[in-house]
């Protein structure tokens, strides 16, 4: 008698059965997932832009400031309407939050970011500068500084996991210190996602 070797058609059944299960359970949270790992991919790029830029001042001793810009890799200057179209972090040596020359180097810059996503500041805030002791500036003049923005995907502001918002906020003191919150209060008294 011959040995015979495969699946039966029983086996084989099961086994897609089990597949389709797996991929009908699967599929739904990995799109959250992914929904939600771009956004916190965002916010901690824009958090951890806010931090380097700090250190980098008070290791510089000089003026460093981050705006928005619409092509950061370019000619990297200060033209945003907002922080969605890009931001750049650069030597600020004369202080007026605008990047003057090649002299002005700029020490780390960000893409715009996908049109799925929104970053909603206080009003008109394009910039933040920070002084020489690695403390902010505040609001130097050339409109509005950086204070506060929510971040909000397609899931809006709404309740995820643990309770937490889906959205995320970043807070900037006008000391300089940020911070990212998922506090779904805190976001939603800062008026949520539109």
């Amino acid at each position: 008698m011959k040995r015979q070797h495969g699946f039966t058609l029983y086996e084989l059944l099961v086994t897609l059965l089990v597949i389709g299960v797996v991929l009908t359970v699967g599929i739904p949270n990995l799109s959250d997932f992914s929904r939600s790992s771009r956004i916190t991919g965002i916010a901690n790029d824009l958090h951890s832009s806010f931090m380097v830029a700090r250190s980098e001042a008070a290791r510089a001793k000089t003026n460093i400031s981050i705006c928005a810009s619409t092509d950061p890799s370019g000619a990297a200057a200060c033209d945003g309407a907002s922080f969605e179209d890009g931001w750049i972090i650069f030597l600020d040596l004369n202080g007026n939050v605008a990047r003057d020359g090649a002299d002005e180097h700029v020490l780390r810059s960000h893409a715009a970011i996908v049109d799925t996503i929104d970053i909603i500041t206080n009003p008109a805030a394009t910039y933040f500068s920070f002084a020489a002791n690695g403390l902010g500036r505040g609001d130097v003049g050339v409109g509005s500084a950086f204070e506060t923005a929510v971040i909000c995907g397609e899931r809006g502001h709404e309740i995820a996991a643990g309770g937490l918002s889906a959205a995320r906020r970043i807070v900037v003191t006008p000391i300089g210190r940020s911070v990212v919150i998922r506090d779904f209060d805190l976001i939603d008294a800062a008026g949520g996602c539109p």
